[in-house]
Parts: structure tokens; C-alpha cells; sequence
């Protein structure tokens, strides 16, 4: 079996993502065939080293799992968060799970959640020009203009935004397409034109639709769904 290296391991067992694997190594939390793990670049063979995460075991899943949430307002998007619910609350699954990107505690909708950690890099990273789509209401009517300077692109915090897709629904309202994930973008171009966001609601990531799924329920990933997924991030 080929050595892979130990937080690319721990992030695919779905213990944790690669970058928290890799904070975990230098704290001393990981050990290989009883051994303390603390130099990253370390590599472990999956089928025969014995890893263990702060004393529990870590080892490959039997398969991996890939779910559906749509996120309620008032979830934080994360594993744990002290004192507030997180998303990982509202699935009832014994493997640990975690989330792919970001939704802000105020947003709703479609997050993808898995062990799979190849998933996380390729939907979540702006190379891969993988689409978000969003549902939008804000509290005052958008000019044309407002909406043209989203979709051109706009500075935040000095940096540019990427072109967008932007297609009015009404006169505050609308729909927008994005191929990248600034912390909370959308609500800051909103911003920038002088309005304010009541209303943020993720429809679409990649090729998969939310649908009618129903408000803080989740549900596996259809067969075909799963197909489409991997057969577009090229796993």
C-alpha cells in the first residue's frame, strides 16, 4: 500500500479536516504504532499502521458517506463550537462527518457533508471553478446597477471579486452563481451597494440541487447524484 501523508489520512478517516490534522500533529495529539507524531510531512501506511487521535483509534472508513443538509438560520457550520449548535447535531449518523465550505449562522441551505476528505479541497478551493448558487432577499429594492456591479465584481477589503452570474427574481431579490467563497461575500457586496441581506439561501453547489428538502433535514445523496459529483470533481 503506498504511504500517504498522516493528515491526509486523518482528514480522509473523517476524523478531521487536513488542516486541523495538521494543528493536531504539532500539538502532540497523534501517535503511529504507539508513537507520538508530532513533524508534519510524516506518512503512514493506511492498511498497516495503528493511529491513534488524542487516544482513540482512526482508521479508514469501511465506506464513505455522503449527505445532504438543509441548514437551518441559527447553526453554526462546524464539528464543534462552544456553547451553540452545530450541524453536525442535526445528523444522526455514527461516523463523524464534516462539513464541505461554509454557510454563515444567519444563512440557510444546501451544505454537503461526508467523510470523504477529497471532497472538501475540490469543491471547497476557487481553482476547481466549481458553482455555488444562492437565493437572496434584501430589505430595499436593488437598482439595475447595483446588480450589474455585483455580477462585474467589485473590491472587498482590497481584493476583487471573481464575475458572477446575477438574474433578478423581483425587486429585492434575486439569484446569484459564484466560483469562489470570500467570508461572507454576498452579504458584503450587499453591503457595498447600500443595502442590507434579510434573506440568504443556498440552492445549488456543483451539480447537486437542494431541491424541496425540508428546512434542518438531511438525507444520503442519491446514486445518480453521487455519480454526477464524483465523475465532475474527477474522483
Amino acid at each position: 500500500m503506498a504511504l500517504v501523508r498522516l493528515q491526509k489520512f486523518l482528514s480522509e478517516a473523517g476524523a478531521c479536516s487536513r488542516r486541523k490534522g495538521e494543528a493536531h500533529i504539532l500539538a502532540g495529539d497523534v501517535s503511529v504504532n504507539g508513537m507520538v507524531v508530532s513533524t508534519l510531512g510524516s506518512k503512514v501506511d493506511p492498511e498497516a499502521d495503528v493511529v491513534h487521535l488524542n487516544g482513540m483509534p482512526v482508521g479508514k472508513p469501511d465506506r464513505h458517506i455522503y449527505v445532504m443538509l438543509n441548514k437551518p438560520e441559527g447553526i453554526v457550520t462546524s464539528c464543534e463550537h462552544r456553547g451553540e449548535p452545530v450541524v453536525t447535531d442535526l445528523v444522526n449518523l455514527p461516523q463523524r462527518l464534516f462539513p464541505v465550505g461554509r454557510l454563515d449562522k444567519d444563512s440557510t441551505g444546501l451544505l454537503l457533508m461526508t467523510n470523504d476528505g477529497r471532497i472538501h479541497h475540490r469543491l471547497s478551493h476557487p481553482s476547481f471553478d466549481h458553482e455555488k448558487e444562492y437565493d437572496v432577499t434584501v430589505q430595499r429594492p436593488l437598482a439595475d446597477q447595483d446588480l450589474a456591479a455585483m455580477e462585474k465584481g467589485m473590491p472587498l477589503s482590497g481584493v476583487m471579486t471573481r464575475p458572477a452570474r446575477v438574474h433578478r427574481l423581483s425587486g429585492n431579490r434575486f439569484r446569484i452563481v459564484l466560483k469562489e467563497g470570500k467570508n461572507r461575500q454576498i452579504r458584503r457586496m450587499v453591503k457595498k451597494v447600500g443595502n442590507r441581506v434579510v434573506r440568504l439561501h443556498r440552492i445549488r453547489v456543483a451539480d447537486l440541487k437542494l431541491g424541496d428538502l425540508a428546512k434542518g433535514s438531511w438525507r444520503h445523496l442519491r446514486p445518480e447524484e453521487l455519480r454526477r459529483l464524483l465523475k465532475k470533481l474527477q474522483l
